[in-house]
């Protein structure tokens, strides 16, 4: 009884998040319509209303940039503010991540995320650290813009384009720091607001979080996961699992499994967290089931199995999803060992080494060209 009242009121706090969000959506909607009636753009010329309409869609691209931008940047700055140390910043699929002292520009591309920035946590104290400001941080910095964009859309009111921009910049810096406070979890990943309420509420997701930071500052130094401390990918218990943030750490030791070629207990790994109630993150899972596949091929290869493995969401993810290192390697293996495709495989592996080059954490992709070179040879055996 107690699960079933906790999965209604998972769904009944979602379904009100989402109402909110389509509230804010419409009222910002009827807002920007109001402002481009002042510009009597459907009373102009055909011509002219589509080379205003390019103009448009170009000036919402570049708001969309620096929105982003200025959300980033609220979370290195409050970040900072708290202890935190800088490790990466990335909008869209350029990343500027610090190695050895240097900034250095490398490409990354995430599906579902716009721009993050990862920093290094500071030491837990009795088991707590700063998480409020660091994760809040983007969508405080989004709204302290929202007066500066009104302020600019009143005095430059005697152009009404110029006022345009501005109204749908404020739009957008309230969308996104309401979009990204109020709490809510999409299909592959739970938002800043969802995971502040997370992190205050259970302890075993403040550690988990700490961990997660942790890890991925280590990996932008060129460590491997086989390399770290082995107890920090003990997997959850299954309780612990209901919270997405602790749910990671799963979906993290099963990678290390795979950095170690641990392929079989790797995938033994996955089926289980695969099959188990539990708040990994659509992102999460969908990675894991590239890893998964892989396995298979470096196992028994059963055709029936994998086919069943690809199925069309699956696919879609992986195509989305084409320019993320890990599932580059399982396209290349995919196209070797099951689709008897060199043609293909080929392509996948030269895509493989386009990314590897620009990729951002040198110890992943040593460990990656590790897992393409024993599909290669499992490949030239066949």
């Amino acid at each position: 009884m107690r699960k079933t009242n906790t999965q209604k009121t998972a769904k009944f706090h979602k379904a009100l998040s989402l109402t909110i969000h389509m509230m804010i959506g419409a009222v910002i909607g009827y807002f920007i319509g109001e402002q481009v009636s002042k510009t009597g753009l459907f009373d102009l010329p055909l011509p002219q209303i589509l080379l205003a309409y390019g103009l448009l869609v170009l000036g919402v691209s570049l708001l969309l940039i620096l929105v982003t931008i200025l959300h980033e940047m609220g979370h290195l700055v409050f970040g900072l503010l708290t202890g935190y140390r800088f490790v990466s910043f990335r909008v869209g699929s350029l990343m500027w991540i610090k190695q050895e002292g240097r900034l250095r520009c490398r490409r990354l591309t995430l599906a579902g995320t716009g721009g993050q920035c990862l920093m290094a946590p500071p030491p837990m104290v009795d088991g707590r650290y700063p998480v409020v400001l660091y994760n809040l941080g983007g969508a405080i910095m989004n709204l302290v813009s929202v007066p500066l964009f009104i302020g600019l859309w009143v005095l430059l009111s005697f152009n009404p384009w110029a006022a345009l921009l501005m109204a749908l910049g404020a739009a957008l810096s309230l969308g996104f720091a309401l979009f990204n406070a109020i709490p809510l979890k999409t299909r592959l990943l739970s938002n800043d607001g969802q995971n502040t309420i997370e992190l205050r509420k259970n302890q075993a997701a403040m550690r988990a979080f700490w961990l997660q930071l942790t890890i991925n500052a280590r990996l932008a130094e060129g460590a491997r996961l086989k390399d770290l401390p082995g107890d920090w990918f003990a997997v959850p218990s299954d309780e612990d699992m209901q919270n997405g943030i602790v749910a990671a750490i799963g979906v993290i030791a099963a990678n290390r499994l795979m950095d170690e070629h641990r392929f079989m207990e790797a995938e033994q790994l996955m089926a289980r967290l695969k099959n188990m109630p539990s708040a990994i993150a659509g992102l999460h899972r969908g990675l894991m089931a590239c890893d998964r596949i892989y396995c298979e091929l470096m196992g028994e290869n059963r055709p029936e199995l994998i086919n069943s493995m690809l199925s069309p969401q699956q696919v879609k993810f992986m195509k989305a999803m084409g320019k993320f290192i890990s599932v580059a390697r399982t396209q290349y293996a995919l196209a070797l060992l099951h689709g008897k495709d060199q043609t293909a495989a080929d392509g996948w592996k030269a895509r493989f080494e386009r990314i590897a080059r620009s990729s951002p954490y040198p110890g992943d992709t040593q460990g990656e060209g590790e897992l393409i070179a024993l599909a290669a040879q499992r490949g030239a055996g066949n």
